[in-house]
């Protein structure tokens, strides 16, 4: 079972890891526009899925967590989703992808073992010591393109804080009792309501263009919708700090995107 849900993760981190790269090949938009589409159109998709399994028995009732945990997870997803773009669109795809991902199991350690009392083993320290300094190496040495940038670094730092926190938030309620669906559907339900005024104070114009139709839905639809699924799933049976040290797979995706790309 826990094979299994490591593969899940595995799945989803290589979905994630397509979100820059799609971001960069696609129209220019602005990134904060990007970030706050690709939300509501995953939350909006991430209910219906929730609706669906509901309306076929498959879903347990509730999501876990009391009203201030969603709020809090949501809180953490729309400033994972707003940074990491804007951090892409500065110091480029494979670094600012890189840098936030590769800092999260760091924080995801910390929150953790801070707030929810999970237990950090030697086996976990290494592998998360050994992943990140691969993918630095990786990308450092592979000249995948982007210049590194003081602030998208910074960016990406913040970026990487707030998907430890959603990530150990939604494991509490995982935990207790909440359906990955339902969960899910929740924190990026309250993520999208949080990053949608962002929306009319940023040019937009271009999500109506083919390109930009194109794009969002792509984002929504598979690195959020059905990666946020898979994830859940199998987080629901492997710890925080375990997880976000599986999810590195996203920037050695992202690395590989960016040189072929």
């Amino acid at each position: 079972m826990a094979g299994g849900a490591r593969t899940q993760i595995l799945i989803a981190a290589v979905l994630f890891g397509t979100t820059g790269t799609a971001q960069a090949v696609g129209p220019e938009l602005d990134p904060l526009a990007v970030g706050a589409s690709r939300i509501a159109v995953g939350g909006a998709l991430l209910g219906l899925v929730a609706l669906v399994a509901a309306a076929t028995g498959r879903l347990r009732a509730g999501t876990g967590g009391s009203p201030l945990a969603v709020l809090l997870a949501g809180a953490c997803v729309a400033v994972y989703q707003a940074t990491f773009f804007v951090a892409v669109a500065d110091t480029g795809v494979a670094v600012g992808t890189v840098v936030a991902i590769g800092s999260g199991p760091a924080f995801a350690g910390l929150f953790a073992r801070s707030f929810a009392g999970e237990r950090l083993t030697l086996r976990w320290a290494v592998a998360t010591a050994l992943a990140c300094a691969g993918v630095v190496l990786l990308v450092l040495g592979g000249g995948a393109g982007g210049s590194v940038s003081a602030p998208g670094v910074g960016l990406a730092l913040i970026s990487g804080a707030g998907y430890a926190g959603y990530a150990v938030a939604s494991k509490r309620m995982l935990d207790a009792g909440g359906a990955p669906e339902a969960v899910m559907a929740s924190v990026f339900g309250v993520g999208a309501v949080l990053m949608l005024p962002l929306l009319a104070m940023v040019p937009a114009g271009g999500l109506a263009t083919p390109g930009g139709l194109t794009l969002v839905l792509y984002l929504g639809a598979i690195p959020t919708a059905l990666a946020y699924v898979l994830f859940a799933r199998g987080l629901e049976r492997t710890g925080a700090s375990e997880t976000a040290t599986l999810t590195l797979a996203e920037p050695l995706t992202a690395a590989a995107l960016g040189v072929i790309a």
